[in-house]
């Protein structure tokens, strides 16, 4: 059957967006938390960590072209999950993209809703939603660097995209009963921050801790690198948030305007805390205080008025300060549980905090245009305190259901894999893991010895073999102690 190029229900505006908001969001994994997490950690840890990020993006593909799509956006199987089955032929990518269990209904059995039904390919929505799945588990790989076991990442990640991804995704954007309930989550809050946090937090714990050395001291090996890897971050969420109506429509820019808010007066907020409590601004500091405001609006970034970006950045750059810097220090169990970047404080309290403000600070107006269930309003704008009970509700669900998937897939994977690697490796890092390391230094620590005998020229070998020997030396690299 012939393929028309350009179908009457194709709008190619909103086509091109779409793919361009896939891109921005593939740039902040690939490279933008590649080259995070090997900036962030120390030399020895490079390698590992932007390797975690990298094989977790490629992987996720495969998966989720092979059974997670569908699972998370095909025909409904159980309230909280959708049918498994594959995105890959061509007569279902090519046709107008749909997502079949998100038409809401009355009590009487009419229609309150139609099905989402973009003006784009299949393909497209597969794609853009592929990104978030990919930059969620690397994400989630931020609490366990530096010291769980590759191999086991390795089985890990596939495993919990397929069991715990799809089912917040399906429960919450996919028609599952989240959805219909009228929960609100714009563009990932829950769905993708909560679940890394809490997933990252549980792995951490059953991965166990990193070295004594490294967790007393992990100053990042490259401050400039990690700037501009958060930079792809930030300005990939362009994409995050404004691809999230699945269309160029009047919220798109609303989304990113308020995103840009939220991040930079976060920023700020935390800076000023580092700066009063600590008496100087910490570049590290900065960066997580970005993070938390890009998480804490991403739930309700097209929900919002500006001013309302302001007041969650505000609170976002304080109340995730305060769980890290404060409460952390003084809880034995956050104290016991080596997150290694923090990502429950950056990820799953800011998410968190995003949900719950939005069930507050979404305006009607703009509820309408998105939320499957006319009349949605924030408990600021008239509406019910209900709103904020379901996020709450919304949000244990997602909690409990993580702790659970996660500790079962991490324990059936210990049977036969340890999860994490044993301290003679972690004192080595990178060269153990993978036989290479990061720069073309002299190992932490490991001074060049000059009176060994095999760098020794010896001028009675002749001109020839004194200059292959020197070459030798200068090919072994430059003689540093770090």
């Amino acid at each position: 059957m012939p393929i028309d190029a350009v179908p009457q229900w194709l709008n190619n505006g909103d086509n091109a967006w779409q793919m361009i908001a896939s891109t921005l969001i593939g740039l902040q994994s690939m490279p933008g938390l590649v080259v995070l997490y090997g900036s962030i950690v120390k030399k020895k840890w490079a390698v590992n960590s932007a390797f975690m990020a990298l094989y977790s993006f490629a992987s996720s593909l495969i998966v989720w072209v092979l059974l997670g799509f569908q699972m998370a956006f095909g025909e409904r199987l159980l309230p909280f999950w959708g049918k498994a089955g594959p995105a890959l032929s061509q007569d279902y990518l090519v046709k107008r993209a749909r997502i079949p269990a998100t038409m809401q209904f009355y009590n009487n059995g009419t229609v309150e809703t139609p099905m989402v039904e973009p003006f784009y390919p299949q393909a497209t929505l597969v794609l853009f939603h592929f990104m978030y799945a990919a930059i969620t588990l690397i994400l989630l790989a931020g609490s366990v660097l530096g010291r769980m076991n590759i191999k086991a990442w390795m089985v890990f990640s596939p495993l919990w995209l397929l069991f715990s991804y799809t089912v917040g995704a399906f429960s919450l954007w996919g028609g599952g009963f989240l959805y219909h309930w009228g929960v609100i989550d714009y563009s990932g809050g829950y769905v993708i921050h909560l679940s890394s946090g809490i997933a990252g937090f549980t792995a951490a714990y059953w991965v166990g801790p990193r070295i004594k050395s490294d967790r007393e001291r992990f100053s990042p090996n490259n401050v400039l690198l990690m700037i501009v890897g958060a930079g792809l971050l930030w300005l990939g969420w362009s994409g995050f948030n404004g691809g999230a109506p699945y269309a160029a429509n009047i919220t798109a820019p609303i989304a990113v305007l308020n995103t840009h808010i939220c991040a930079a007066t976060s920023l700020l907020m935390w800076t000023g805390l580092d700066v009063a409590f600590f008496g100087k601004p910490s570049v590290i500091g900065a960066i997580q205080g970005m993070m938390t405001g890009l998480v804490c609006i991403t739930p309700a970034a097209g929900l919002v008025h500006a001013w309302a970006a302001v007041v969650m950045g505000l609170l976002s750059g304080s109340i995730p300060w305060f769980t890290m810097m404060i409460l952390h220090k003084k809880s034995s169990l956050l104290q016991k549980v080596d997150d290694t970047l923090a990502v429950f404080h950056t990820h799953a309290i800011a998410g968190l905090l995003g949900g719950i403000l939005t069930g507050i600070l979404a305006v009607p107006e703009l509820a309408n245009i998105e939320l499957p269930v006319p009349g949605t309003k924030g408990f600021a704008y008239g509406g019910s305190f209900t709103q904020v009970l379901k996020q709450i509700a919304a949000a244990l669900f997602i909690i409990v259901w993580n702790i659970f998937v996660t500790t079962a897939i991490l324990i059936a994977i210990g049977w036969f894999i340890p999860l994490r690697m044993p301290d003679d490796q972690l004192m080595i890092g990178d060269d153990a893991a993978h036989g290479e390391e990061a720069y073309a230094l002299w190992g932490d620590g490991e001074k060049f010895d000059v009176m060994r005998h095999e760098t020794i020229p010896h001028a009675s070998r002749g001109n020839d073999d004194v200059q292959q020997q020197l070459n030798n030396i200068a090919a072994r690299g430059v003689t540093i102690q770090l």
